[in-house]
């Protein structure tokens, strides 16, 4: 195996894989786990952070990423409207999500990591018979506007989860109560 293409057969398989538990994630009931959601909060929430700083350098990218937190906020509330809460006859918590929603924004993240490698392998392949330094693969206002997309969504989709099920935890207990 050559040695560019080393890290394509190692990211391809793993990538890949993210993508099956992503799709799988939103199809049919899924179990209330306020732990993960929190921690899946902070790391959205660092990931944006830090990928805003980085942005700092160049204005475009930084308003890519705002504009799809932004949007991806907006589709957040959307995800928790169409959203479903559930308790089963076992008793634990359940909700169901739009399956439409997170396979959007599933399909939308792949397509442009795709169109993002093709774009930069080529470039990269020049730079092997010199010297220089590979393009970043995050270098593109529309790229940023994916992750921020995500980020948005995301944070907002597991923060309303957690207020929309202690409600949902209320609401139960006042229909239990006498």
């Amino acid at each position: 195996m050559t040695p560019n293409l080393a890290p394509v057969a190692i990211m391809v398989p793993v990538l890949g894989f993210a993508v099956w538990r992503r799709v799988r994630s939103q199809f049919g009931r899924q179990p209330i786990r306020r732990g993960r959601m929190i921690a899946r909060i902070a790391v959205f929430a660092a990931i944006g952070v830090l990928v805003g700083l980085g942005g700092l350098l160049n204005p475009r990218l930084l308003e890519g990423l705002a504009a799809g937190a932004v949007l991806g906020a907006m589709l957040g509330m959307l995800g928790l409207r169409l959203t479903r809460f559930e308790r089963s006859p076992d008793g634990s918590d359940g909700y169901i999500p739009n399956p439409w929603i997170g396979g959007l924004l599933t399909a939308l993240l792949v397509a442009r990591l795709a169109w993002r490698f093709l774009v930069v392998m080529p470039q990269m392949e020049h730079l092997q018979a010199g010297a220089g330094a590979p393009p970043p693969i995050g270098n593109s206002p529309l790229t940023l506007l994916m992750f921020g997309l995500l980020i948005g969504y995301y944070i907002t989709y597991f923060s309303g989860l957690l207020v929309h099920h202690r409600r949902f935890e209320q609401a139960q207990a006042a229909a239990r109560a006498p």
